[in-house]
């Protein structure tokens, strides 16, 4: 499936290559506009915007209407990961023509600085970074199965929407773990699974 013009791109860290890869980084430098981490601008150069969480850009549609992206904080890991790990941040997107808002929770597990998002923002849907990602010793880099839960506790009546979570040898869980976990807790109804490559409407409640 060919990707189409984007008018900008959300990245939540340059540093790690599940994240952006040279392919991946060759498609986004030559978008419009590309948001990230201070430090991960300062790297790209060309056109990338550095920000810090809550800080907030704003794009103009076609039509007029305004979308404005504010970043939110992420933690990729145990407190005390950032020297190793690096900047990392999420995103919401708000939009001034009555559609809810959107969060995307970059790589981040679950934290105060996730739930600072759900005191702050009512998102329809949650794009959530999980598959419990493990390279450095035996704490997760990304959502598990135990976050993504505790996350739509946090976001009542929002859309859980993994992402991130196959394709790279050191995710260790599946979208099965994902299913079978809300499935066991009452929440599949707010699940809602992606398959690559098919272009999918994402339900709101």
């Amino acid at each position: 499936m060919q990707v189409g013009p984007v008018d900008a791109v959300l990245l939540s860290h340059d540093q790690h290559a599940d994240n952006f890869d040279h392919s991946g980084k060759a498609y986004a430098m030559q978008a419009p506009r590309l948001f990230t981490t201070v430090a991960g601008a300062q790297r790209l150069g060309g056109r990338a915007e550095g920000l810090v969480p809550s800080q907030s850009k704003e794009l103009t549609k076609p039509d007029g209407a305004e979308l404005r992206i504010t970043a939110t904080p992420a933690r990729h890991g145990p407190a005390g990961i950032e020297p190793l790990s690096g900047d990392v941040i999420g995103f919401t997107l708000s939009f001034t023509d009555g559609m809810r808002p959107i969060y995307i929770t970059g790589d981040t597990v679950w934290f105060d600085g996730v739930a600072d998002v759900a005191r702050r923002f009512r998102p329809g849907i949650v794009l959530l970074f999980a598959g419990s990602a493990r390279t450095r010793g035996p704490f997760n880099l990304t959502m598990n199965t135990n976050d993504a839960i505790e996350t739509a506790h946090a976001f009542p009546d929002a859309t859980i929407v993994p992402v991130h979570y196959q394709g790279w040898a050191h995710f260790t869980e599946s979208a099965e773990d994902l299913f079978l976990s809300f499935k066991a807790l009452g929440l599949s109804q707010r699940l809602q699974l992606l398959e690559p490559g098919i272009p999918t409407a994402i339900k709101t409640r």
